[in-house]
């Protein structure tokens, strides 16, 4: 852990480890991983293909489990995806799963049906949808749309709620620089708010947006940068 890093902790992760066999090959995909999150901080996770970015973000929402280590939200333990309270958190995976049968605007509003906390809804989406250029789609299926409209698309679902965290693998992966500007811009409004985001990224154009960028080379994090 460095000094740079945030005194209030929303996510406390320490020592993390997991390795996995390739055929005849041992896999280091996390080695001692140790940092924690603020409140609306955004903070960049980055290094090469295979450096382990995405598998520490399914460790995190519970999607894989450690070897060793913990990951501590808001005091919790959590080892399973049941351990984390999903009002409060969102997940943007790199494969965007939008549902094919429903439309753009009823796959934003899906967070809104299933979960119950419609307090922490602002009523209409169109200002979001609009915001991420998607009000023209609004009606349109998935398929009808560019993968990069369905990743803005999967981030809007993702936030219609406001999550107090936001883990995003890779959300300006198929967009054009422009539109990394605006995605972008929406994290740094989600966490002016209080959101706070880990967006592993490759795009250099979302180096100004973030407060401070982890850096993992081999399964393992390097020096801090922000």
């Amino acid at each position: 852990m460095t000094s740079d890093e945030p005194q209030a902790a929303i996510l406390q992760v320490t020592g993390l480890r997991k390795a996995f066999r390739r055929g005849s090959e041992h896999v280091r995909a996390l080695h001692d991983v140790s940092f924690s999150l603020g409140v609306g901080e955004v903070v960049g996770l980055t290094g090469p293909s295979g450096s382990g970015k995405t598998t520490l973000l399914n460790v995190l929402c519970g999607w894989e489990r450690s070897d060793a280590g913990t990951v501590v939200y808001r005091g919790r333990t959590i080892g399973s995806p049941a351990d984390l309270p999903w009002k409060e958190v969102a997940i943007v995976p790199q494969d965007v799963a939008l549902l094919e049968e429903l439309s753009i605007e009823q796959n934003v509003r899906l967070p809104v049906r299933l979960g119950d906390g419609l307090g922490a809804f602002l009523g209409d989406v169109a200002p979001l949808l609009d915001e991420l250029g998607l009000a023209h789609l609004a009606s349109r299926l998935p398929g009808e749309a560019s993968l990069g409209e369905q990743q803005r698309a999967g981030l809007a679902r993702a936030v219609v709620l406001r999550p107090a965290l936001l883990l995003a693998d890779e959300p300006t992966a198929h967009q054009d620089e422009g539109w990394t500007k605006v995605v972008m811009g929406l994290l740094r409004s989600l966490a002016a708010s209080g959101t706070t985001c880990l967006v592993t990224t490759h795009d250099p154009d979302a180096a100004e947006f973030l407060d401070r960028a982890l850096v993992m080379r081999d399964g393992a994090l390097g020096d801090a940068a922000g």
